[in-house]
Order: C-alpha cells, then sequence, then structure tokens
C-alpha cells in the first residue's frame, strides 16, 4: 500500500509573478468547461493570486466551477478528470472546506501541485466571494501589495498549507467585509 502523494504534504512557497499564469488559467478554464460542461452552471473561473497580474504567489493555479450538484460531478466527471491528470480530494481529507468538492494536478513527476480545481454548487456564496476577492486585488495595486508581504510573512513563519492558508483569513475577511461580502460560518 501506497502512502499519500508527495504533492500533499508540499511546503507552502510563495514565488514572483510569472506571466504564464493568466494563460494557463485560461487554458484550464477552456478544458474543466468542455469535461464539465453538463453540470456548469456560471462556468469555470481562475481565481486565486495568479489570477491577479503581478502578485507573487504560490506558483499553483486556482480554478473554481460552479455546477448543478458537486457530487454527481465527481461520480460523472471524475474518470475524465483523472484521465487529464487531476487527482481527487475526498470530503473526508478536505475537512476545512465541506462546502466543496477539491481536485489537485499535480506536475508529472506526482512531487508539486501545479493547479487546484474548487468544484462548487451553484449559488454558494463561495463562489461570489471568490471573485471579489480576486477583483479587488486586480483593481487595487496597494492592496495586492499588502496581500504579497502578508503571504511572504506567513511562508517564513509555517511550513503546513493548513496554517499558511489560514493566516490569510483575517485579510481575506477584511477585504470581503469592506466589499460587502460576509460568508457564512461552515
Amino acid at each position: 500500500m501506497s502512502g499519500p502523494p508527495a504533492w500533499a504534504y508540499e511546503k507552502p512557497h510563495v514565488t514572483a509573478p510569472d506571466p504564464a499564469w493568466p494563460a494557463r488559467g485560461a487554458e484550464l478554464c477552456a478544458r474543466l468547461a468542455v469535461v464539465l460542461k453538463p453540470w456548469l452552471v456560471d462556468g469555470v473561473e481562475h481565481v486565486g493570486s495568479t489570477s491577479v497580474p503581478g502578485l507573487a504567489a504560490k506558483p499553483v493555479v486556482d480554478v473554481m466551477a460552479s455546477v448543478s450538484d458537486i457530487d454527481v460531478v465527481v461520480i460523472s466527471a471524475g474518470a475524465a478528470l483523472a484521465a487529464d491528470g487531476w487527482a481527487y480530494v475526498p470530503p473526508s481529507l478536505d475537512v476545512a472546506s465541506p462546502w466543496r468538492r477539491f481536485f489537485v494536478l499535480p506536475d508529472a513527476t506526482g512531487e508539486h501541485r501545479v493547479a487546484h480545481l474548487h468544484v462548487l454548487p451553484a449559488g454558494h456564496p463561495r463562489w461570489h466571494a471568490q471573485r471579489t476577492f480576486r477583483d479587488a486585488l486586480r483593481a487595487d495595486p496597494a492592496l495586492a501589495a499588502e496581500y504579497a508581504a502578508l503571504k511572504h510573512r506567513l511562508t517564513t513563519e509555517t511550513t503546513d498549507r493548513e496554517a499558511y492558508t489560514a493566516g490569510k483569513t483575517a485579510f481575506v475577511t477584511r477585504v470581503l467585509t469592506h466589499h460587502g461580502v460576509i460568508l457564512p460560518t461552515e
């Protein structure tokens, strides 16, 4: 029996902005829109730091899909996603985010994550929140610079991905609240 994949324990690290990230995000969105077409409601969008031009980020492209039923997508599209290289992370391992179904696209070595797919139920508040946060960073270079500084600091303080993510929560909440978005506690 083999253990968890190496990418499951990859330490967070932030890199300089890569001008290829937007094209990579667009490519992934287009491919996923084809695979997920029967269930898509609001489409597939590139979100996260790699979707903000000029923003330092973990070199992992985050995309999200709004679908009619997240569990049906796992059952019905899981094989097609796996054939395209996506690894499903079951809810039992994604306990912090029960509102989504999550897939990781590792690199050819299986050592590093290159993309995440967040499958959300249509109408879920996280869809609007992710887009609002991305758009706020795109519109405000000073805010994006503040976020980059926070992310760099966090990578010096922790090697745990969950702790790194948790360390960004107050900043994300502040930005969303400023834009009128309040996420439910889940």
